[in-house]
């Protein structure tokens, strides 16, 4: 009996501190985190029951922030690339990551959101908002940027953190990504068509791996968004016939 009394303590405890946190984040004046601004961080709405990509979707699930990947090739500069491939690959990871919001995408499972869309905030805002809300997941944009590699990618381009995070800017950071995962290598033949798709799924949890899978799966509830077949298949238009 002791026991059972000392973990209803424990979990009433810990539902006390986070509806704590949110209510301090908010704080009592009304003002958000944001120099000058009003309602900065505002409650997540609630999933919605309609068709799409975030239903059925644990909190925190399928954008959970997951494990920091390691690059395939870090050893790459980008300044924005070009070609119907790219267009072909970004319109994949949106399909996996931010089928419907696209680049205003903030991930479900953020209790606090940012009041402003996220192609209107700049990157010192969304850093900001990041900060201010911890404990929660923060994968924002089209490509769903986790922050340790939305810093980085911001770093290696020299993005200044005043800068909009437009949709040119996200596309920018995101093709530094597509170039450590071999994009390059795949387009000469060097690296064979599994390969990059198997380090494309390392980046991105949405995309499945060729076992079927998320690489990140089970990994905070995520999981892959289409099959290896439909994703083995747009592979195919764009690059070497070899596997």
């Amino acid at each position: 009996m002791k026991l059972i009394f000392a973990a209803i303590l424990i979990l009433m405890t810990i539902n006390g501190a986070a509806s704590a946190q949110v209510i301090s984040l908010l704080g009592n004046s009304g003002k958000g985190i944001l120099p000058g601004k009003r309602h900065a961080l505002v409650p997540a709405k609630p999933l919605r029951s309609s068709p799409g990509l975030f239903v059925g979707r644990a909190e925190g699930g399928l954008f959970a922030d997951r494990p920091a990947h390691r690059p395939a090739f870090s050893d790459v500069g980008v300044r924005g690339l070009k070609g119907s491939d790219v267009q072909v690959l970004r319109a994949l990871i949106q399909e996996a990551e931010s089928r419907r919001d696209g680049y205003d995408a903030v991930q479900y499972g953020a209790r606090v959101r940012p009041s402003k869309r996220p192609t209107q905030m700049t990157l010192a805002e969304i850093y900001a908002w990041i900060d201010a809300t911890p404990g929660q997941p923060h994968a924002i944009g089209r490509y769903q940027f986790v922050p340790d590699t939305l810093r980085r990618v911001v770093r290696k381009t020299k993005t200044p953190i005043n800068r909009r995070f437009s949709p040119a800017v996200q596309d920018l950071l995101a093709d530094v990504l597509l170039a450590e995962a071999g994009l390059a290598r795949f387009r000469s033949g060097k690296l064979n068509r599994t390969g990059f798709m198997n380090n494309l799924a390392k980046i991105w949890a949405g995309l499945p791996n060729s076992s079927g899978k998320s690489h990140y799966h089970g990994y905070a509830g995520n999981k892959a968004s289409f099959s290896w077949a439909h994703f083995e298949n747009a592979m195919k238009r764009i690059g070497p016939r070899r596997g």
